[in-house]
């Protein structure tokens, strides 16, 4: 096929796993909704103890009325989380296909281009949100990270979409600093490290959420559904780490080691204090905080998560507005 061809392919792909990653958002929506409708309070947990055994903790046996209603209660409860669990399996689905259509946009639009599909805004988008569903999907069945779903289609959804009205240049060759395989290196790091930053965020989001809901039921409060379905906050805390000390190697490789030798081939030097060089360096001081505080002084939870949302604020703000709003040798934007 000629590289027109493939551009009219991606062009009408990437649109459409923009659809269906929107789908994928409504299913994980009505999954959150579904959790939301039950509430647990102190009758629905007599009413889980009461249906589990026909007696009370002081020997007395429920009524025929007071059975009917646990009953009902349980049952309508038992019935929503069941559909809130279907919702997710399909949104899941729905993101697996959108991830397979957005592979094949990204991988087109390479072809069309004849050269690897990350040389101005509108490719590092694409590139850059396929990462993201990456890594969570590749961490969705090993951390059961089902309950990520909204925050992720959530996301992709919306670059792909402002990449398609805003960012969208046509298939070109690149500019002459740019013709080198360190783009290959450099940009493939950063695009992936930078979809971990996106799942360690959301993730640190949400913990932020559950402690607080989990403050809230120590205190005699209660917590519905939906959030009770997530993992407890320890374990969102765990995984946050994880993914986080999975990114920071490859950006530190990435940014910090080839970047430079790359600089080095196309400008004649390593470090110029490029407005996306500072940036860049500023979001490693900021997830290098977090791993040290998290090894040397004990940092967990709270103060920890902060750190990780900044990190993803900082990571945004250099992939976003250093390109749009500052001027530079990164100026690739292609807008």
């Amino acid at each position: 096929m000629s590289p027109e061809t493939y551009a009219q392919i991606s062009n009408l792909v990437i649109p459409t796993a923009t659809v269906v990653y929107a789908i994928a958002m409504m299913a994980h929506t009505l999954e959150w909704a579904m959790g939301r409708s039950v509430v647990a309070t102190e009758a629905t947990k007599k009413a889980d103890v009461l249906v589990g055994s026909s007696s009370t903790g002081g020997g007395e046996v429920a009524g025929p009325a007071e059975s009917a209603t646990a009953g009902g209660s349980a049952g309508g409860a038992v019935e929503r989380s069941a559909r809130a669990e279907a919702a997710s399996r399909i949104g899941v689905l729905l993101t697996w296909l959108g991830f397979a259509l957005h592979l094949v946009g990204v991988v087109t639009r390479g072809l069309a281009a004849e050269r690897v599909p990350w040389g101005n805004m509108y490719e590092f988008s694409i590139t850059a949100s396929l990462a993201v569903s990456a890594v969570y999907l590749l961490f969705v069945h090993r951390y059961k990270l089902q309950w990520l779903g909204l925050g992720v289609t959530l996301v992709v959804a919306a670059v792909l979409g402002l990449a398609t009205l805003a960012l969208y240049t046509p298939a070109g060759p690149l500019v002459p600093a740019l013709h080198s395989y360190w783009l290959v290196i450099h940009v493939a790091a950063a695009a992936i490290s930078g979809g971990a930053f996106t799942i360690g965020g959301l993730v640190s989001i949400l913990y932020l959420v559950k402690a607080r809901a989990e403050r809230r039921v120590l205190a005699g409060g209660t917590m519905s559904v939906s959030l009770k379905r997530l993992p407890s906050s320890e374990a969102m805390d765990g995984t946050a780490y994880k993914v986080l000390a999975f990114a920071f190697p490859l950006w530190t490789f990435g940014v910090l080691v080839a970047g430079p030798i790359w600089a080095e081939y196309a400008w004649g030097r390593y470090w110029g204090w490029d407005p996306k060089e500072v940036w860049s360096l500023v979001t490693w001081v900021v997830y290098a905080a977090y791993l040290h505080a998290r090894a040397t002084a004990g940092w967990r939870g709270r103060r920890a998560a902060i750190i990780a949302i900044v990190g993803w604020l900082v990571f945004i703000f250099n992939f976003v507005g250093v390109n749009l709003l500052v001027s530079g040798l990164h100026s690739y934007a292609g807008v």
